[in-house]
């Protein structure tokens, strides 16, 4: 099978006629937009007429302007150094400022709308759009002036976002130097990372070592984007009248600090019952003071289970069509119409993600891909948010774009059927090993995620007094990683550089991209439970519930389930489940030792 993806459907390259027409037809209505605004929003007459036109004018901007940067993106994502890729990007980044005076002018407008709701109701077109006009009209206390927004706008792009693409670029061109049976060898840093994953031991220790090793050559460059991207996030959150950057991400989230806390409340709760998971597969490693950081993602057992790309495909889709032949074909989609890139090799970003491309009613999968069970949950992983991106395609645009924590849940549900089909048909060995790599997902969503979570908070806390050096920045991971695994890893062998390559912390747009994993992770667990209980029942709900998560705060999609993310109960029931995979696995392993 073809193990790189296919483009042409956005353009067939940067110099092609669609994409050169799509480029002045998004500068044509850029231009439209701003005199249109300029001359209609300064008084209140006609605002539904208003709000309608605003809408239209915006969807069409927006379609075309995604459609062109998803191209960059996706370029550049599978090719660091791709210099047309990387202009391109640049060139509609620094377009889109243009669309800040009328968004400003729109936004504050809106504002200033008494009746906005009643005027709402007059419309179907507004009515479609309720939800968004009614956020961007409370969210309008937090606007600046029309001149003060398009300065930050400007500034951003050789700012925060410039920071962002050296990253990019520093992880994905390092080379890391390694020597592998006695070969000396310069690998890509997420081929070395997935090493992680080895049955052999020395390699999965020696490639650890490698790679901290490789980090002190970008580490002075990665402060600096780090330092400066967060710098950047404090200052504007102070100047729009938020109180933390955590507020703001949080109301961006549609989530409340009450579901926040609910949540890691639990979280807390439950991570001596992980601690004691990291020390039974410790004990089978051979480690008597916990876990080396090396050996968090050890395979355990005899099992070593492998799968060529046609194998995964066929496993995904099969399974899939357990839970629903919707599921079953989106994916089967996937996989044959070739929009999927899952082959390693240099100068491709690490990790996997993916891009939902709701104009075109696709979407397009990021993966590194070696042939590890893990590497077939990852895929699960991804085209779990491809569904949710599928179960949108019906929706507006401006509906299409749900908040953080709820864009988990579809990935992790995804993961949950492939792991319980491998269990249902494995060899008591292996399912022994799939057990174990389930409850390792869940470690790194619930321990790690916490990790994260302390660190960037302290990162925040830190840097509002001034800029953090590499030793100050490798401190606060070393102690966010003690504080969320405790005695569960050996405090020797630890991971001082995870903020080194974790994407996550190096955008000013998103920031705190830590426990929206965790929410996922929960909510898609107690959704699995009701399943189990429903059936096929629950699998329209489900679709529905996929479908309205852009248009309804983070509590009243969960109420569609009759789930309350405000109590802590409920949290602690979903953990409560993994809690008791983590007792299975401490019995056989005792077994085993």
């Amino acid at each position: 099978m073809n193990m790189r993806w296919n483009l042409d459907v956005l353009y067939t390259s940067f110099d092609s006629p669609e994409c050169k027409q799509d480029w002045e037809k998004l500068c044509r209505e850029m231009d439209e937009v701003k005199s249109w605004a300029q001359a209609s929003l300064q008084t209140a007459d006609g605002a539904v007429q208003k709000m309608e036109t605003y809408i239209a004018k915006m969807t069409s901007i927006l379609q075309t302007q995604y459609r062109l940067y998803a191209y960059g993106e996706l370029t550049a994502s599978v090719d660091a150094k791709n210099e047309k890729a990387l202009q391109f990007i640049e060139k509609i980044q620094d377009q889109s400022v243009e669309l800040v005076e009328p968004g400003v002018l729109f936004q504050k407008w809106l504002g200033q709308l008494d009746n906005l709701s009643e005027l709402i109701s007059q419309s179907d077109l507004l009515e479609t759009h309720r939800y968004m006009l009614t956020e961007l009209s409370e969210k309008s206390k937090y606007m600046l002036s029309e001149k003060e927004e398009i300065i930050l706008a400007k500034m951003k792009n050789t700012g925060s976002n410039a920071w962002t693409k050296l990253q990019e670029m520093l992880t994905s061109t390092l080379l890391v130097d390694i020597t592998i049976d006695g070969e000396a060898k310069q690998l890509p840093l997420p081929v070395v990372r997935n090493m992680a994953h080895e049955k052999d031991a020395a390699l999965r220790k020696t490639a650890y070592e490698a790679e901290l090793a490789a980090y002190k050559k970008i580490e002075e460059s990665s402060a600096a984007s780090l330092n400066g991207i967060k710098g950047e996030v404090i200052t504007v959150a102070k100047l729009r009248g938020y109180e933390s950057p955590l507020e703001k991400t949080l109301l961006d989230s549609r989530m409340d600090k009450a579901t926040l806390d609910a949540m890691l409340t639990a979280m807390k709760e439950s991570l001596p019952a992980f601690t004691k998971y990291f020390q039974a597969k410790a004990k089978l490693l051979g480690h008597e003071n916990g876990l080396p950081f090396y050996d968090l993602f050890a395979p355990v057992g005899e099992a070593d289970m492998r799968f060529t790309y046609q194998e995964a495909r066929d496993f995904i889709v099969t399974h899939f069509g357990s839970f629903s032949e919707k599921l079953a074909n989106y994916a089967a989609r996937a996989f044959d119409n070739q929009w999927i890139d899952a082959e390693t090799r240099e100068g491709k970003r690490g990790g996997a993600f993916c891009y939902n491309l709701h104009m075109v009613g696709e979407s397009r999968i990021m993966a590194n891909y070696t042939g590890s069970y893990n590497d077939v949950s990852t895929l699960a992983h991804e085209l779990g948010h491809g569904y949710h991106g599928e179960c949108l395609v019906q929706e507006a645009f401006y509906n299409s774009d749900y908040p953080m924590p709820i864009a988990e849940t579809a990935s992790i549900l995804c993961e949950t059927i492939i792991a319980k089909a491998a269990l249902a048909q494995a060899t008591p060995e292996e399912a022994f090993s799939i057990l174990e790599n389930d409850i390792s997902g869940a470690s790194q969503v619930i321990v790690d995620i916490y990790s994260r979570y302390l660190f960037e908070s302290a990162v925040f806390a830190r840097r509002s007094e001034g800029s953090l050096s590499v030793g100050e920045l490798k401190e606060l991971m070393l102690q966010a990683q003690k504080d969320a695994y405790g005695a569960g890893l050996d405090s020797s062998v630890l991971h001082p550089y995870m903020w080194v390559c974790k994407p996550h912390y190096y955008s000013a747009d998103f920031n705190f991209y830590n426990f929206p994993y965790a929410f996922g992770l929960l909510f898609a667990k107690g959704l699995y439970a009701e399943y189990v209980k429903r059936g096929e029942a629950f699998v329209q709900q489900y679709d529905e519930l996929l479908s309205v998560t852009g248009k309804m705060s983070i509590a009243d999609v969960a109420a569609i389930m009759d789930v309350d993310v405000r109590s802590v109960d409920f949290w602690r029931n979903s953990l409560a489940l993994i809690a008791k995979d983590i007792d299975t696995f401490v019995e056989l392993a005792a077994a085993r030792a």
